[in-house]
């Protein structure tokens, strides 16, 4: 009996989920408190490493490079090997970039360093989410979301204050020292644990499909993160690598459409409300990095505080959206996610609307409400609008459904990041062109907050894109026998 247990992975009742979700979720956290906490040390590593500030932004372009050409063939990869050799491969990435990290004499050692460690986090991030949709019931399945949720959304938060602090009392290398003994313990931890939950079939490689999607989620990533890196829309550089990007994509979407056993089913997508799921996701990243992105900026240069201080005012917001993630999961689970998602778009545009109206005067009390508002409002759409999309996916579309969830949520990132920086540099520059007197400090402030401004109104828009669309959602329910949505 023993034996046939092990050639059907994926029963649910004969796994142990509780030690493989805590694998999971311990080497997920360390992924992404990775992924944010570098941000708050690039002005320390521009000046410790002689470089500019289009070089060290570099460490985060290359990492979101990265994920954006290794998570579209996750699909490919869940279906070659096992859950543990993926795992431990996984992590041991992860460790080693880590510990190359901590020991870095030079700039090009670290983006070495930096590489191997999104290699880890790129084969982590569909895993975890493809683990859990095998080993939870589709009735619970909420609850588990949730809780990954809590991982992804406070990893960030916290990421930034820890280095806040760690920079200020010791020094940048100790970011990733002190990443490196959870990642031992995640190791150990799936090594004893993890089980094979998912069923290697070992389908035929097409090298051509893997070139197509490289060139194309990567020319995507890299044009926009070049644009909000300060290189222009106008630039060659990006307009040759966002061409390249989407002549890449489009050939590869016919491509996959007209093989037998394509690298990435794009077939999910006949599924309404895995598209609606999609749309809603890419909205909500793109709403969330920029305004990660923008917040910090605004606090440190329009109100002056130091990357410790900006990084502890915008921790309450991070802690609220990850202790919400496990509650929304529980309501989606009873009420299903209409009831959630709009009303959570109604208030991440409404809040994004008050932002709209910061100053360089407005008090710190102000931001830190706004932005945990903003950030229970996006806890109440990312989860329930994954977890219903992929919950009208049959089994064998698993892979594909999260490896294209999980890709497009870089690349909404680098548009989002890109987006933002751009109209917030170009508002700044049409408030200067029209100041009395360019010269005066007070206008350059008043300029910077202009252009922050104009970035929320961006986000704004977004979110009501997202509201319009959210009218079309739908609760699934999953028929467990055929593995076939009903509605």
């Amino acid at each position: 009996m023993q034996g046939k247990e092990h050639t059907q992975p994926n029963e649910p009742r004969k796994l142990k989920a509780l030690p493989i979700l805590i694998s999971l979720l311990l080497a997920g956290f360390i992924g992404m408190f990775s992924e944010t906490a570098l941000n708050v040390a690039l002005s320390d590593l521009m000046t410790i490493l002689e470089i500019t500030t289009s070089t060290a932004q570099w460490l985060t372009t290359a990492y979101l490079l990265t994920l954006g050409i290794l998570v579209p063939i996750s699909g490919l990869l869940l279906q070659w090997f096992s859950t543990r050799q993926l795992f431990i491969a996984a992590v041991s990435f992860s460790i080693v970039g880590t510990a190359l990290a901590a020991m870095s004499p030079s700039f090009e050692f670290l983006l070495t360093a930096r590489v191997v460690q999104a290699i880890g986090t790129a084969l982590l991030l569909p895993l975890m989410f493809n683990t859990i949709l095998v080993i939870i019931p589709a009735e619970r399945r909420g609850a588990a979301m949730g809780l990954i949720g809590l991982v992804i959304m406070v990893a960030p938060a916290v990421g930034p204050t820890i280095a806040g602090l760690l920079i200020e009392n010791l020094s940048w290398h100790w970011i990733f020292w002190l990443s490196l003994p959870f990642l031992v313990a995640a190791l150990i931890c799936g090594i004893l644990f993890m089980q094979n939950v998912n069923k290697v079939t070992k389908p035929k490689i097409d090298i051509l499909s893997i070139i197509l999607s490289s060139l194309g989620f990567g020319g995507i990533v890299f044009g926009f993160s070049s644009a909000g890196e300060g290189g222009g829309w106008g630039s060659e550089k990006v307009i040759i690598a966002i061409a390249v990007g989407v002549v890449a994509l489009v050939l590869f979407a016919i491509r996959q459409m007209n093989m037998p056993q394509p690298m990435i089913n794009l077939r999910a997508f006949r599924y309404p409300m895995f598209t609606v799921g999609v749309i809603m996701i890419f909205i909500c990243m793109m709403v969330i990095l920029s305004s990660m992105l923008i917040l910090p900026l605004y606090l440190q240069e329009g109100q002056g505080y130091s990357a410790f201080k900006a990084g502890l005012l915008l921790l309450p917001g991070g802690i609220i959206n990850g202790l919400m993630s496990p509650i929304m999961g529980r309501l989606f689970d009873k009420y299903g996610p209409k009831w959630l998602v709009i009303p959570g778009l109604i208030v991440v545009g409404a809040t994004l609307w008050f932002f709209s109206g910061i100053t360089a005067t407005s008090t710190v009390v102000f931001v830190i409400v706004l932005h945990s508002t903003l950030m229970i409002g996006v806890s109440m759409i990312m989860m329930p609008a994954q977890t219903n999309g992929i919950n009208q996916l049959p089994m064998q579309f698993y892979p594909d459904g999260t490896a294209i969830m999980n890709t497009l949520q870089q690349v909404a990132g680098a548009i989002g990041t890109a987006l933002a920086v751009s109209i917030m540099n170009s508002g700044s520059k049409s408030y200067m062109e029209t100041a009395a007197n360019p010269a005066d400090p007070a206008n350059a402030i008043a300029a910077f907050t202009h252009g922050v401004q104009n970035a929320f109104i961006f986000g704004m828009i977004m979110a009501l894109i997202g509201l319009a669309v959210s009218f079309f959602l739908k609760r699934v329910i999953v028929n467990h026998k055929s593995q076939m949505p009903m509605h």
